[in-house]
């Protein structure tokens, strides 16, 4: 039993691209689905798979090096981190953050063109 599925996954990705391995297989959830389609779109994953009950993930890689470089996770089971859309706004950088908002799961920079606030479940570097 998992106790924060969208957290093993991230750092299930997170320990694959470090050890150059391409595939990540994860039990499914609507929640991780969601994370997983916006790193797909984000070009942190190449393919992103559904069959019964698990999810299967190939990871981004350019010239041999994996695409994804560090990850931190943000929220944690025993302590949930929101922010509000112009705290959002405020974070500069190469980073984002990956966030649940009421409109979705989505990156800080498209909750803050939609002025949303949410839950900060990771930082991508």
């Amino acid at each position: 039993m998992v106790n924060y599925p969208v957290g093993d996954f991230l750092i299930k990705v997170k320990n694959a691209a470090a050890a150059g391995r391409k595939n990540v297989t994860v039990d499914y959830s609507e929640l991780v689905y969601a994370v997983s389609k916006l790193l797909n779109r984000e070009k942190y994953l190449s393919k992103v798979e559904k069959t019964e009950g698990k999810l299967s993930v190939k990871v981004a890689f350019m010239k041999k090096d994996p695409v994804l470089v560090d990850l931190k996770l943000v929220s944690k089971p025993g302590k949930r981190v929101y922010k509000k859309a112009v705290s959002l706004r405020s974070h500069k950088g190469l980073s984002f953050f990956i966030v649940s908002t009421p409109a979705g799961i989505m990156t800080s920079k498209e909750a803050a063109k939609k002025n949303l606030g949410g839950e900060v479940i990771a930082e991508i570097h």
